[in-house]
């Protein structure tokens, strides 16, 4: 396979990734040593994140004529994309706080399913809750009225109970 071929199989790849992500990470990598790179690589990998150091003329090529094409502005310098097939914010968040340990690191912008967001989108994306977070408290919201419910049953048996044993303490009074 000649040098040709590979360029064409990368950009190939890369349109095929940057069309099934969810969420995509563009950032510049300039400045990071090996071991912080190591890192950051293994981060994203427990979080199911691929990370890939790419050619800007070959990412190029993979976003010409689809949605997010005007991502190319941000591809310049040294680039390496965060692509996540199943959640949206965990490149985001990973590279952001990442970000913020190390300041070499750089976010130019991001991809979310399909729309160009710069980096105010993705530090916004980043300070979203956990998927984990919210659903923890959509589970609290639907507990909360079932709760109360049950309080109110439970109030309206316990007065119910009272009334009869005053009643009845009426009746033996009475006797």
């Amino acid at each position: 396979m000649g040098v040709r071929e590979d360029k064409v199989q990368v950009v190939e790849e890369l349109k095929e990734k940057f069309s099934s992500a969810q969420g995509t990470i563009i950032a510049d990598y300039r400045g990071l040593d090996v071991s912080a790179v190591t890192d950051l690589r293994a981060k994203l990998r427990e979080a199911g994140v691929e990370y890939k150091v790419v050619k800007n003329t070959l990412a190029k090529l993979a976003v010409k004529d689809t949605s997010y094409e005007s991502v190319k502005e941000h591809l310049q310098g040294p680039t390496a994309i965060a692509f996540s097939e199943n959640d949206p914010v965990a490149p985001a968040k990973i590279i952001h706080e990442f970000a913020k340990e190390n300041e070499a690191l750089e976010i130019k912008a991001g991809i979310l399913e399909g729309e160009v967001i710069d980096f105010n989108g993705v530090k916004a994306l980043a300070e979203l809750p956990s998927r984990e977070q919210l659903l923890a408290q959509a589970v609290a919201a639907l507990q909360s009225p079932i709760t109360g419910f049950v309080n109110v049953m439970q109030a309206n048996t316990r007065d119910f109970v009272n009334v009869l044993d005053a009643v009845k303490s009426k009746k033996e009074q009475e006797a």
